[in-house]
């Protein structure tokens, strides 16, 4: 290391402190660097002494002190004597011996009870009950405190005269077991010590003379850089992190997530988080007596506790469908179907409720569409599982649309999510057939992120609808773990305020 070239970095602030600290013999308070060199405030010594240790010219300790000062209530008893005292030098007065009742005599109600704990915690008295009475008598031990000061007063005294005085901790616990009687406070002070590289730096020679150490427009412009030193940027230099606002981690997912469907074509549609069980559940073929359909899976509402549904003629139908099949090739559920279960509210519990009904609303309209919110599951909550949670679904609807095309949608939509090894399985979902389940390759293993498959002809043809619809979806959370490298969701939802500025940009 050239030494020419690391004093030419230093600053003025620390040039000045390596030399005062050399001084006062290589090791000072920041308090004494001040106090012995030409500075204007003590913050100029402490900024140079905290780049001077990043540059491994000075080292730094802290050590922690522990200090008393007298409480509001230590300067009563310094002037009035403690009540114990008091009741002592009482009881003496009395031949050594007196009735509790008495202590009010000389001492405030209050102090009482107070002065009886102590006297008996101290072994001043012996307390013994006789003839429904409590009698007081005092000790040997009691006898002897009226003769001296015991330790307790002399360290009030101390504190009077000495504020912010060291003491032993086993020597002022019973005082600090008092309110307010004393008060104690961490003091932290600071050792600055120069290191075997800012020695030689001090020896080798610093001169300190004016510099400029930042360009400004008035420094070009006055042409003082031709007289003056300008000072080295070191571009190495320890420089303290940044962080301005920006969206959190999952709303910059939500984002690339929507730029990403709309880029390939897909529309947005939204919808409510009250719905009735028509909806959610009886529209897509779930029969009525699903175990999902229970409390311990699903949210249902007590204000409003049912949901009206108006089209009678599209309830006959999807009643049609799960008792018989209706129109469609189905043999239904062979149940009866209870109206009265589809008015019932729930929180819902997919956005496949979004999905049939804009279906619904627009049987002959070709679509690709798709909807990111929040559905609500009774769920007990662990690292892979919140009763609250986003869902992102996406359908195509259009004619001749096929299978194959289901999965060059997925691809390309994983693919521009960052995954690259994508693969398909088969599975089972309640209201399409055939159904698939979606795996991307990552960190050296594959991870299952979705469902997908064809609506079944019972969740289409009621609502007019006789071509295929391709639909897909997958859980927000759990993409998000993956994308940011999180072994447990809740993560997603803490403020961890370290965490989230270290997350890049999407």
């Amino acid at each position: 290391m050239q030494l020419d070239d690391v004093i030419k970095k230093l600053s003025q602030n620390e040039k000045k402190v390596l030399i005062e600290i050399n001084k006062l013999g290589g090791k000072a308070s920041p308090y004494e660097i001040f106090n012995q060199g030409n500075f204007n405030q003590i913050v100029e010594v402490m900024n140079a002494t905290s780049w001077l240790q990043s540059k491994k010219l000075v080292e730094m300790k802290d050590s922690v002190k522990t200090v008393y000062f007298l409480g509001d209530e230590g300067k009563q008893f310094l002037k009035n004597e403690f009540p114990e005292k008091r009741a002592l030098k009482f009881i003496n007065k009395n031949n050594g011996i007196i009735n509790l009742e008495n202590l009010s005599d000389t001492l405030e109600k209050t102090e009482v009870p107070l002065a009886v704990g102590w006297l008996k915690r101290k072994n001043w008295v012996n307390i013994r009950k006789e003839n429904n009475q409590t009698i007081l008598e005092i000790t040997e031990a009691g006898k002897k405190a009226l003769e001296i000061e015991t330790e307790d007063e002399k360290i009030l005294k101390n504190l009077y005269r000495n504020p912010g005085s060291v003491i032993e901790k086993s020597k002022i616990s019973n005082l600090l077991s008092r309110k307010n009687v004393v008060t104690e406070k961490e003091i932290i002070s600071s050792t600055v010590s120069i290191t075997e590289l800012g020695k030689s730096i001090v020896l080798h020679g610093i001169e300190i003379t004016e510099e400029i150490s930042q360009i400004t427009s008035a420094v070009i412009r006055n042409k003082d850089w031709m007289n003056c030193t300008i000072r080295p940027y070191d571009i190495e230099a320890f420089a303290p992190a940044r962080f301005g606002g920006k969206p959190h981690p999952l709303v910059e997912l939500i984002k690339k997530i929507r730029e990403v469907l709309i880029a390939i074509g897909f529309k947005e549609i939204e919808g409510n988080y009250i719905e009735s069980c028509f909806w959610n559940m009886d529209m897509l073929f779930i029969p009525q007596d699903h175990p999902a359909r229970e409390m311990q899976d699903t949210l249902y509402m007590k204000k409003p506790s049912t949901v009206e549904i108006s089209n009678d003629e599209l309830v006959n139908k999807i009643a049609a469908v799960h008792e018989n099949g209706g129109n469609t090739s189905s043999t239904g559920w062979g149940y009866k179907f209870s109206k009265e279960e589809g008015k019932r509210a729930l929180l819902r519990t997919h956005t496949t409720v979004n999905t049939i009904r804009y279906l619904y609303q627009h049987p002959k309209e070709a679509c690709k569409i798709f909807s990111i919110g929040r559905v609500f599951r009774k769920e007990n909550i662990d690292n892979t599982h919140l009763p609250e949670f986003y869902q992102i679904e996406g359908i195509v609807y259009e004619e001749q649309t096929t299978f194959r095309q289901l999965i060059g949608v997925i691809k390309e939509f994983y693919k521009r999510m960052g995954f690259e090894k994508i693969r398909f399985r088969p599975g089972y979902f309640p209201y399409t057939e055939p159904s698939m389940e979606v795996d991307v390759f990552w960190n050296g293993e594959w991870m299952e992120l979705g469902g997908s498959g064809l609506f079944r002809p019972e969740v289409t043809e009621p609502v007019g609808i006789k071509e295929p619809v391709l639909a897909w979806g997958l859980g927000l959370e759990r993409l998000a773990m993956l994308k940011f490298g999180l072994n447990d969701m809740r993560r997603l939802y803490i403020s961890d305020l370290k965490w989230i500025r270290n997350q890049p940009l999407l």
